[in-house]
């Protein structure tokens, strides 16, 4: 099967591009030409994706960065513009665990570091980098959660307010973009073989989970410019499409 070329020479950016579902997403849009702005909290771990992005032809420009760090996501905002003058593709993955815990049991300075990182995080990113998305002739925004939002299971409260949070305002953010080119969706990518899963599972087999690699195709489909869904969660485990 051809490889689809439609990102060549397109900006996409990358939260969490280091590892897991990120590191997967970046290499899956480097392999369709695309201009990788990685951000992650360590520069040893971007330059090694650095080091396979070349090695496929492509370019990165690597961004060290804390995403609770709000301050340099709009001097990242401001540095995009300047340099490229539009954004192609946005991915929000970077996520945080938390605790699994009863809500009562939750510690506030948790609370707001989860809060930060699931929700504000990409708030800040959606403010940052909306006139960016908007300048490119077919701007996309993706944004990867979980069904916990809607499940919010006994001990997982934190988590799934954190991602109810970015659902709603994903969901808020499409409606607004309607009668432009750019488009803002939502990914349920199910359970996956990070370290994140091993975390909050540590008894299951990662054997019997899906690769990352094996599911960013999926996610990289939704932020080519011929992808003209809005508001819209793919959720990967049932192959199935529906309304934020």
């Amino acid at each position: 099967m051809t490889k689809s070329t439609q990102l060549k020479d397109k900006q996409v950016l990358i939260t969490g591009a280091s590892r897991g579902i990120g590191r997967a997403c970046a290499i899956e849009a480097a392999k369709r030409g695309a201009h990788i702005i990685a951000i992650a909290r360590t520069q040893g771990s971007l330059e090694a994706l650095d080091d396979e992005i070349i090695a496929l032809g492509a370019s990165a420009t690597l961004v060290p960065m804390k995403l609770e760090d709000f301050s340099a996501i709009d001097r990242l905002g401001a540095a995009i513009f300047e340099r490229f003058g539009k954004l192609d593709a946005l991915i929000g993955n970077a996520g945080m665990l938390g605790t699994l815990s009863p809500v009562a049991h939750l510690s506030p300075k948790e609370v707001e570091k989860v809060m930060a990182v699931n929700f504000t995080a990409n708030y800040r990113l959606i403010r940052s980098f909306d006139l960016p998305l908007r300048e490119a002739k077919n701007g996309r925004a993706l944004f990867i959660s979980s069904s916990s939002a809607n499940s919010a299971k006994p001990y997982w409260g934190l988590y799934a307010a954190s991602k109810a949070a970015l659902n709603a305002v994903v969901k808020a953010y499409a409606g607004e973009v309607i009668k432009t080119n750019l488009k803002a969706n939502i990914f349920y990518p199910g359970a996956v073989r990070t370290a994140m899963r091993a975390k909050a599972m540590p008894g299951e087999n990662p054997s019997t989970l899906p690769k990352p690699s094996e599911i960013a195709p999926f996610i990289i489909d939704m932020i080519e410019p011929d992808y003209m869904e809005n508001g819209k969660i793919f959720d990967m485990r049932e192959k199935e499409l529906r309304e934020i």
